[in-house]
């Protein structure tokens, strides 16, 4: 999570320490949709509004309420997390919200997302297996008087037939495969958005139902928690975090009608190029920026279990044309691998860099302990903050034992 919260500060500087209340949580919402929605393209006045107006930090933990306004998911207890801002928006605007739309969540979670959507849609009906978050959740949405958001506590991957059909479904987990029973449940023309995948490699997509078949739209890459329940015990493809290893980490393909890298999200100011000098294949990973303190970075997750893995070997290709590190220590151009435990706390943070000025291709590599604790790990490469232009190729990360 600290990964997550260093690349949020560089993009998001801290609001007054001396200001109290509710106007202390307006000024910093506004500054984040000002810098992190409007400021990552999201154009929809409608929902651009009702980030402004949804109070995200009602529906965090009270000892996480600091980090409310940085585009960072935050973990909410029981291995779950709220997403960041820019997703819940980026998802919210995908879903095309029409004020006479009946929308079915599948994984309240906090809350957040079915408050954002409330006031843009008729009625929302969402659905948490974890008990004691939808029973949070609940209590946050009657005290906050939220008059058209209904919830239950239930497995999201039989839906909410009773209701159906809905005439937008977006799910917050992330299952293998769309459900069949949120497929039967959505209406002629209606649409879903929702996150597939494998475990750590999904693609958020937008459905729409024509008859009995299913238009598919890939939006981008993205990581969220699994789909639980028996969309769980439906999965056939198993990760082996004994095993960590880093996707697509030559950047030779793009994710499905983009031309994003695949299995790499969060992508702030990068794209994959050709380039004939590769230290791998025939394409890179460029950043660029020359705004001191804007970030330019990409992400990508992967399983390890510390109990099982006592060190990996991280080693990339880099290369560099005028890297300056901006203000602040955190504003450096590097790589930054970041552990997690299983409930998502952080648990280690180790940096590969930092690098600066100009340099042809080489090497970057680095052996690090992995925490015993650890379940799973984020890696992120790019400039974060730092002006310049910095490349990457071949990214990998192996097991090595400590013998």
């Amino acid at each position: 999570m600290r990964l997550l919260i260093l690349i949020s500060c560089i993009l998001m500087t801290t609001w007054n320490a001396e200001t109290r209340g509710q106007d202390r949580y307006s000024a910093a919402r506004n500054q984040l949709v000002d810098q992190h929605i409007q400021g990552a393209g999201i154009q929809n006045a409608q929902v651009i509004q009702s980030i402004r107006d949804t109070p995200r930090h009602e529906f965090m933990p009270f000892n996480q309420r600091r980090l409310a306004y940085y585009d960072m998911a935050v973990p909410i207890g029981h291995g779950q997390t709220i997403s960041p801002p820019y997703i819940v928006a980026f998802m919210t605007d995908r879903l095309d919200p029409q004020p006479d739309d009946r929308v079915l969540e599948i994984g309240t979670g906090s809350g957040y997302q079915a408050a954002v959507l409330s006031p843009l849609v008729k009625d929302v009906y969402t659905i948490e297996i974890v008990e004691p978050l939808g029973r949070k959740a609940a209590k946050v949405f009657k005290r906050l008087k939220y008059k058209n958001i209904y919830s239950k506590i239930g497995d999201g991957f039989v839906g909410w037939e009773e209701h159906a059909p809905f005439d937008k479904i977006i799910v917050t987990c992330s299952p293998e495969n769309i459900p069949q029973p949120l497929i039967d449940q959505l209406a002629d023309g209606g649409q879903i958005v929702i996150p597939i995948g494998e475990r750590f490699q999904q693609t958020l997509c937008r459905f729409t139902k024509r008859g009995d078949k299913l238009e598919r739209e890939p939006l981008e890459a993205t990581f969220f928690v699994p789909m639980t329940g028996q969309a769980e015990d439906n999965r056939k493809v198993k990760e082996d975090s004994s095993q960590p290893k880093i996707v697509q980490g030559s950047f030779e393909q793009t994710a499905e009608g983009t031309d994003l890298p695949e299995g790499w999200y969060y992508l702030r100011q990068g794209k994959v190029e050709a380039e004939a000098t590769a230290p791998h294949g025939d394409r890179v990973l460029s950043f660029e920026n020359r705004e001191p303190g804007r970030s330019a970075h990409a992400l990508q997750s992967f399983g390890v279990d510390g109990s099982r893995v006592d060190r990996v070997a991280v080693n990339m290709w880099i290369r560099g044309e005028q890297i300056k590190s901006a203000r602040g220590r955190n504003q450096r151009a590097r790589a930054v691998i970041e552990f997690y435990s299983s409930n998502r706390s952080p648990v280690g943070l180790v940096n590969l860099g930092p690098w600066t000025g100009s340099f042809d291709w080489k090497q970057a590599s680095k052996s690090i302990r992995v925490p015993p604790t650890a379940r799973l790990a984020v890696i992120g490469v790019g400039l974060f903050g730092a002006t310049g232009e910095l490349s990457v190729d071949s990214v990998s990360i192996r097991p090595i034992s400590e013998e």
